[in-house]
């Protein structure tokens, strides 16, 4: 898997504090204190049945406020690929507020903040963000990544468990989140199949202290001119 497909993937999770006046803190399944450091394994499995692995770092930093940061905690986040975030934490939850890749001079705001997760951390807890297809590509055509081609599309989020027990090779996490992110893409398929929905689902895994563990990403191909497939990703270290 190259380096430059690892960036779209981190994009996947973050295209990512004060405590809530109820229940946990706001940043408790998502810490932004400087110092962390997260190792993923990345495994892509293309519908023509290739696989391949990736290893991806993140390391949390201190950070220089941004204009709305002092509603909340601020977080600063970089990845080994030189992506890097600005997130910040309060009681509605936590929002990413800006990005900026190796590419671009400057951090780029997120207006309105981009929700990561919301408060409540409870069953049923929904919000909406932004996605696009990281993994859908055309067989012969250019450019061949579909997101080049088509604009964001929502995705619904849902709490669907506050409950999981997760088990990685970083360790063993208790009374995680589990949200789901459904959403769909309209397609020009093929020129018999004409346009066609393409279902782009996310599955991630939340957990006290540590943040996300696990990550499972589904795009199917809606024709044979297209290729999907899936990905999942594995917290293999964290301190």
């Amino acid at each position: 898997m190259s380096r430059s497909c690892t960036r779209r993937a981190t994009c996947l999770l973050l295209p990512m504090l004060a405590a809530c006046h109820r229940g946990p803190a706001a940043d408790t399944f998502f810490p932004l204190a400087p110092g962390h450091h997260w190792t993923y394994r990345i495994t892509t499995r293309a519908d023509n049945g290739g696989t391949s692995h990736e290893s991806l770092g993140l390391v949390s930093l201190d950070t220089d406020l941004l204009p709305d940061e002092g509603k909340g905690m601020p977080g600063h986040r970089r990845s080994d690929d030189g992506v890097e975030y600005w997130l910040r934490a309060d009681d509605s939850g936590v929002h990413r507020l800006a990005r900026r890749s190796i590419h671009d001079p400057q951090r780029r705001s997120d207006t309105p903040p981009r929700p990561v997760l919301k408060t409540p951390y409870t069953v049923g807890t929904t919000w909406q963000a932004s996605t696009t297809a990281y993994l859908l590509v055309r067989r012969f055509d250019f450019p061949r990544e579909v997101r080049h081609t088509y604009p964001p599309v929502p995705m619904e989020y849902r709490i669907e468990s506050a409950d999981e027990t997760v088990e990685t090779p970083a360790g063993r996490w208790t009374h995680c989140l589990r949200v789901r992110g459904t959403a769909a893409m309209r397609v020009y398929a093929d020129p018999v199949i004409g346009w066609r929905e393409v279902p782009l689902t996310t599955l991630e895994w939340y957990c006290p202290k540590v943040g996300l563990v696990r990550l499972e990403r589904s795009e199917p191909a809606p024709t044979s001119f297209m290729a999907g497939g899936s990905q999942h990703w594995e917290l293999m270290a964290f301190r």
